[in-house]
């Protein structure tokens, strides 16, 4: 089997001093492209030591390469202290100050005790970081370091899908949100790449849809989607243990199949999907209520269980409606009749009102509550109370559907933006707006006495601390949105065969892009004159606009 990925070497762009050390001398030598290629015949850049005699201690220093990478160090020696391997601390961090302390082991390594060879290099490390600690541990040791470089092991895949508007800060909360799904692409499409290195159904549908809007019809899709159904037998288990992440992956075949028109990968599981869908369609009772024996949207709304209850039915009701559209284009007439059938019941049943977001935005999105009523009564009330990277994709497009798209735009600016204030280059798995009333120190920050640290001070349910996730596919979602949306670009029918152009730019002056279809890409250049919206457009061949 050949690996799809390629390594390539990426040089440390600032170098630092560890809290009370010296910083040792020719260690700024490190920094730029120099060190990532050094070979053993070079003259030492720096020369780390501890309790040499005639030597002042330096025992190691931090790294910064300046972005989030996948992948590891490789470290070139030249001479050791009694011409002896020695042992180095390689401790790798998402943040500076992860780094600095004890890096979380949860999925992959961070923390590294190694031996390092005289005359010789040694690589290290397999997870995700930007900050890497180099430290010698043995005393009465040296080591001279001829350089220092990541490992940057990631698919490189042409990125086809483009983003450009009169905004730099949403320029570059795109960038960001495809950055970070790229890093997540890696045997199959995982959720995170520090911590969660895990194929999980529902997180993989708002990266299915940054991958589309990217990359196309990427094979990395159906092979993660494959590789879960394979790893649910049925009917005695659900995807990833929870029964709303199959529904998760009947929706996102869907949005595959609209994207790409691409029925044989559907086809492939033809017997799993009729057999599903079968098993959820008879999870909607008579009265109309969603019946599935457990509920999971996100942790932030795991303790409120009216939300759960409102929003699990929803959800159930967009994937029996997925699951239609599946079974018509497969012929399976029956099955999509029965899928319909129980969505007709699901929209008669009215759960208990609910302020939660990501309830409400599930609920608009399949057709159970009115979009304007609840972006003006939930919505736009308090935009980022308890919010969520993975969700906020649902209320983004919820907003979209009441026609806020101005609103959008300034939740995009605000919630994803605040993390790039904070020093994020890629999206996090869990952020909270409430944090930032403590004035926390960013991830590119030394710690600071008496002010949190983002990273090892805040975070909640299952990524408290330094087992929080900073880079985490499932916050990708305005990459996609600002594409469909201020773009307006999206499929009619499937594989764009028939597309609807509709661009909305909520007081910018321009935005252009590139969308990526099976047919070749679609080029929109959008700019306001004389106070409308003027379009140039290109089509592929066999793209009709409608």
């Amino acid at each position: 089997m050949t690996d799809p990925r390629t390594r390539t070497y990426v040089p440390a762009v600032a170098v630092h001093a560890l809290p009370s050390a010296a910083l040792p001398a020719g260690a700024g030598r490190l920094v730029g492209e120099s060190a990532a290629w050094a070979t053993i015949w070079r003259e030492p850049l720096c020369t780390l030591s501890r309790g040499v005699e005639g030597r002042p201690d330096a025992i190691g220093l931090l790294l910064d390469f300046g972005r989030e990478l996948h992948g590891g160090v490789r470290l070139i020696v030249r001479k050791t202290a009694g011409n002896k391997p020695v042992r180095l601390r390689v401790a790798l961090g998402e943040s500076l100050s992860e780094a600095l302390g004890a890096p979380n082991q949860d999925h992959a390594i961070n923390d590294h005790t190694v031996l390092v060879p005289l005359y010789g290099e040694h690589e290290v490390g397999n997870t995700g970081f930007r900050f890497a600690r180099v430290e010698l541990l043995d005393g009465g040791a040296s080591a001279e370091l001829l350089g220092v470089a990541a490992v940057s092991l990631m698919r490189r895949d042409p990125v086809l899908g483009r983003f450009e508007c009169s905004d730099a800060r949403l320029n570059r909360v795109w960038q960001v949100g495809l950055d970070t799904v790229h890093l997540c692409m890696q045997g199959h499409v995982w959720d995170g790449i520090k911590r969660d290195r895990l194929v999980w159904a529902g997180d993989l549908h708002p990266e299915i849809v940054t991958i589309l809007h990217s990359f196309g019809g990427h094979p990395i899709i159906e092979e993660s989607l494959n590789f879960v159904r394979d790893e649910t037998p049925l009917p005695s288990k659900w995807m990833n243990g929870m029964p709303p992440y199959s529904v998760w992956w009947v929706i996102s075949w869907h949005e595959h199949y609209l994207h790409t028109g691409d029925l044989r990968a559907v086809a492939d599981s033809r017997a799993y999907l009729t057999q599903l869908l079968t098993t959820l369609a008879g999870m909607i009772n008579d009265a109309g209520e969603e019946t599935l024996p457990s509920r999971f949207l996100d942790w932030a709304t795991f303790y409120d269980k009216p939300a759960l209850a409102a929003g699990s039915h929803a959800l159930l009701r967009m994937g029996l409606a997925a699951g239609a559209a599946l079974c018509d284009a497969l012929g399976e007439r029956g099955v999509g009749e029965l899928c319909r059938a129980a969505a007709d019941r699901a929209g008669r049943w009215t759960p208990s009102a609910v302020r939660n977001q990501q309830a409400n935005a599930l609920r608009v999105l399949a057709g159970l509550a009115d979009a304007g009523r609840t972006n003006a009564e939930v919505f736009a009330v308090d935009p980022t109370h308890n919010l969520s990277p993975f969700y906020g994709y649902y209320v983004l497009e919820a907003r979209a559907a009441a026609g806020d798209y101005a609103g959008a735009l300034d939740l995009i600016r605000r919630y994803w933006g605040a993390m790039l204030d904070l020093g994020a280059t890629s999206f996090w798995e869990h952020f909270d707006m409430d944090w930032l009333k403590n004035n926390p120190t960013g991830i590119d920050a030394f710690p600071v006495d008496g002010r949190p640290d983002v990273h090892r001070d805040c975070g909640d349910h299952c990524y408290v601390g330094y087992r929080h996730s900073l880079c985490h596919g499932w916050s990708s979602g305005p990459t996609p949105w600002l594409m469909r949306h201020v773009l307006g670009v999206t499929p009619a029918a499937p594989g764009y065969a028939q597309v609807r152009i509709a661009p909305q730019l909520a007081g910018l002056t321009y935005a252009r892009g590139t969308v990526p279809t099976p047919r070749g890409p679609i080029e929109v250049d959008h700019r306001v004159e004389g106070g409308r919206v003027v379009s140039e457009v290109k089509l592929p061949a066999g793209a009709a606009r409608v």
